[in-house]
This record gives C-alpha cells, structure tokens and sequence, in this order.
C-alpha cells in the first residue's frame, strides 16, 4: 500500500489554505456556495473510466475544512459499486486492504460499528455494523435495535434500517431493509428478529451463518431495544441446526467459526424460552429475507442514516460536535454517487453532522448519508499505473482504522 500525500502535498495544502483565508488566488476550480463562501479544488486526477478524484477546500465556521471526494458515473456500463469486507460480518481490515484484495480502483469506509464494550465486562466487542449490509446481492446482515447503534444521534425518523443501496436497475438509492423472517419447528412457526447482528431484540431469536466468522455471540444478548450499556440477560439459550434438524443445543452464545450450511440460533428471554422447547433431532427450517421500500431488490447496501434529502439538508441534524467525517451522496436521479471523506490532519475543523449534510449538498448530492467517521473515515484510490492503492486522506488517528465495511468502485475498462 502507498502511503498518502508527503511533505510537498502537505505544504501545498497549508498554502493553499492561506490564500482562501485571505481572498488570495488559487489554481484551480471554484464552485459559489448558497451560503456565499466557495468549494475550492485543490487538485483533481481521473482515477478510471467513470471515476474521478478531487481535493477541495471549504470554509466552516471554525476555519478550512480539506476534503477528498470520488465522483462515479453508474450510467458507465464499466462502472460498478459493491460492499467491501474482511469475509466475515463479525470482522474488521483497513480500508485499503479491503480495495486492494478486491482490486477496486477507489473506495471510503462504511458503517458504523460495535467499536468498544467497556460497559460489559467480559464481553469483546464484535467489529460488526449497526445496520443492514448487502454484497453482490448476497444478504450479509440485518440491523441492530436503534438503541444498540454506535454512532452520533440520528435526526428524527431515522432508523439503524436505513441504508445506501444500488439496485439491479445500477440506480443509487436510499432505502429502509427491514428483515422478514420465520424459525419453522413441529410446535409451529417462531419469529425471527436478527440475522449475524452484534445486537438482538429483547425476547428474540437470531440466526447466524458462516458469514458472521469466529466471533463470540454472547454480545447478542446484552444491552436492550433502548439502553446499549444495560446488563446483558441472564435467560439465553443457543441451538445448532444442520442439515434441517437440531444438532446441539446450548445455554449460552458461544463461539468459533460456524460450519458451512449450518445455522446457529440464539434466544434471549422470550426467545431463549421458545428455543428451549426444541430437542436434538427436531427438524426445523429457518428462511429469511431483507426488505426494502424501492420497487427493484438492490444488489448492494452498506447502512448509514440520511443527511440530504431531495436536495435539501434534513431537519433535526446534530451541530453540535465536529470532527472528520465520511458520507456518501447520490446524484442525477442516482446515476451519480459522490464518495466523501474529510481529512484527519491534526487542526483540521472538521464537520457537524448539520454541515455534512449542506456540504453533500453543495456537492451535487439529491440524496446523501453519513457513513462512521472519526479515525475511521479513510478515501483510497488505485494507481492506474502502478496498481498501488493510495489513502488519499490523512486518517486522524495517525493510521488506518480497521473497518467491518466499505464501499468499494469498479471499473472494468
């Protein structure tokens, strides 16, 4: 992996920086603003065909923020986009090996994540997102309660359900997936109510696959629907169904890696009750499924909850904290996808979730969400030369930040 920028770029910024404080000139392009202040390019490089890449400076109230944005032209039959991850749900990798293993030529990290578990002694925390995740069509995960999500305060009605997705339409979208799903036993049907999810509902049963990897599945059943730090339950109960019918049974979440075809259920409270009355041998069929609102199943959806709407920033964003952040915008009717990530360099302002929400405005973006920030936000692009790939922003906290997710480019040109 190269490593991002060197003391040139780095004094070339800060020069730069210096004329937009004080009206000097600067080479390059300018876009005005509502607000009357003006994005300014500090330099711009096609990355492959329908993808480019551009360094912007803006203004906030607390000084210059530096940006670094991926432009992608989804009605370039060359062009794809998909979730990138380390093959596990329950798992995290820096940003450009994630790229770099799937030869993307560009990519930005994805959604938030069960970063920390100090309020759970005992209990690691898992490395999985909070909301649903798609690859290549292939169901992955579902959502965690709202009240278990990482992450900064969503604005009113949002919800861990909501995502970015790309339809197989190749459309960009924002949508709701709201997991659908049945445990099907002799004494009658059982709701299901997680899939490979760090968190389940209170009194629910969740079904994990090989997809959720090696990682214990005791954080499952900690914390409730409002409360992430409230003591994990004491009522769980796990079950091991292969080949259709029970194989093992359990009264805790355990761990290590689940068998291909298999499938683990765990119970908490009313769940584990339910789960309690199966035995071994007991044929039982698990079916789920991910449903959205848009008229075409999409092919591809990281979570992240909404921060423009039809062009507008929404009501109620926080603007309060700043710090680096990563969003995602969606433009021209979804033929456009705007992949952003703020420099991390120390003393850089950052953004309020308020101000990312104009700024993917600003950008172009109909539609846009925000993805984990903070030490996390990292943008790579591909060398078309050399095929190294570069982390073209400073992450903040010194070096890359292992991610669960991150949405990755193609271009097949």
């Amino acid at each position: 992996m190269k490593q991002p920028f060197g003391r040139t770029r780095a004094i070339l910024t800060v020069l730069v920086a210096s004329a937009v404080l004080t009206g000097g000139g600067l080479a390059g392009g300018a876009r005005a603003t509502a607000a009357g202040d003006t994005l300014r390019q500090v330099a711009d490089a096609p990355v492959a065909p329908g993808v480019e890449y551009e360094e912007f400076l803006t203004a906030v109230p607390r000084g210059i923020a530096h940006g670094h944005l991926l432009t992608v032209d989804l009605d370039d039959p060359r062009v794809t986009v998909d979730l990138l991850y380390p093959g596990a749900v329950a798992a995290r990798s820096p940003v450009s090996e994630l790229a770099a293993e799937r030869g993307a030529v560009g990519a930005v990290n994805g959604d938030f994540f069960n970063i920390s578990e100090g309020q759970h002694p005992g209990v690691e925390p898992t490395g999985s997102s909070d909301g649903p995740a798609i690859s290549a069509g292939r169901r992955l995960k579902a959502a965690v309660p709202d009240g278990q999500r990482f992450g900064p305060v969503m604005p009113p009605g949002a919800t861990t359900e909501d995502v970015l997705g790309i339809g197989y339409d190749h459309r960009a979208r924002l949508d709701r997936l709201s997991l659908r799903g049945t445990v099907r036993t002799t004494e009658g049907p059982l709701p299901l109510r997680g899939l490979n999810q760090y968190a389940l509902p209170v009194d629910g049963i969740g079904e994990y696959t090989e997809l959720w990897g090696p990682a214990s599945r005791v954080r499952a059943t900690c914390g409730t629907d409002t409360d992430r730090a409230a003591p994990c339950s004491t009522e769980t109960a796990e079950v091991t169904v292969r080949r259709g019918r029970v194989a093992a049974l359990a009264d805790r979440p355990g761990a290590g890696g689940i068998e291909a075809g298999d499938v683990v259920l765990v119970g908490r409270e009313e769940g584990a009750r339910q789960l309690r009355r199966l035995h071994l041998g007991d044929p039982v069929e698990v079916s789920e499924r991910l449903v959205g609102e848009g008229p075409v199943p999409l092919r591809f959806a990281v979570g992240g909850f909404p921060v423009v709407r039809d062009a507008r920033p929404v009501d109620g964003l926080d603007d309060g904290a700043a710090t680096v952040r990563t969003a995602v915008g969606i433009g021209d009717g979804g033929r456009m996808l705007y992949l952003m990530a703020l420099d991390g360099t120390h003393g850089e302002p950052g953004m309020t979730v308020r101000e990312l929400g104009e700024l993917m405005s600003r950008l172009g973006s109909q539609d846009a969400v925000d993805l984990d920030g903070g030490g996390s936000s990292t943008l790579v692009t591909r060398d078309p030369f050399s095929q190294e790939v570069t982390v073209r922003n400073h992450p903040s906290g010194g070096a890359e930040r292992p991610v669960p997710n991150a949405v990755g480019v193609f271009s097949f040109g």
